[in-house]
């Protein structure tokens, strides 16, 4: 398989308490809610249709347990830099208590006080695209929403910042791969069900 056909399967874990409250979750270390669970499993069908040649995850319970539901968990790597973004003294509040402080702050152009800068984290990102690419053959990594979508601004050759760009649900399919030699999106935030 040449680089250009090269497929990766980006996969958000399911959904945790503070993903449906809008908490800032990075290094916390929360399961899945029982909706979490089921949305990793509808995974199963879909993944269950390739043989991977890498397939990584983040160490944080949430990504490993979504990739052991999705069928994965067997052939998983944990690789560190898929951790979510460090959010330091924002870890557990919502934007819109942080906005009540720090009117306009958004991560991907602020990064967080005692926590990660956007250029830290898009290094982490290239660490994992440069991963990526050194494989032949089908991909899928299991991290986080805002690593992810730095990963895909980064996957692009575009800025870290650029993750703004990109939403990114729980439970959602997502494949970059290449468009004639080029990186490309073949799906985003393509609902499972």
């Amino acid at each position: 398989m040449e680089n250009n056909e090269q497929i990766v399967y980006i996969i958000r874990h399911g959904e945790t308490e503070w993903s449906l409250n809008g908490q800032h979750t990075g290094v916390t270390d929360i399961p899945l809610t029982e909706n979490g669970r089921t949305l990793a499993k509808l995974l199963q069908p879909v993944l269950a249709k390739e043989s991977f040649a890498l397939v990584l995850t983040s160490p944080l319970q949430r990504a490993r347990e979504t990739c052991k539901l999705s069928g994965l968990g067997d052939q998983a790597d944990v690789d560190t830099n898929l951790m979510e973004w460090n959010y330091g003294e924002y870890e557990g509040i919502t934007s819109r208590q942080i906005h009540e402080t720090v009117p306009g702050w958004l991560v991907f152009n602020d990064g967080a006080p005692g926590g990660e800068t956007p250029e830290q984290i898009g290094a982490r990102a290239d660490r994992v695209i440069a991963k990526v690419r050194s494989v032949r053959g089908v991909v899928a990594l299991f991290a986080h929403g805002h690593i992810l979508r730095v990963l895909v601004a980064r996957w692009l050759d575009l800025p870290a910042t650029a993750g703004r760009n990109f939403l990114l649900d729980t439970g959602t399919l997502n494949i970059l791969s290449y468009y004639r030699g080029y990186p490309a999106v073949k799906t985003w935030n393509a609902p499972l069900k």
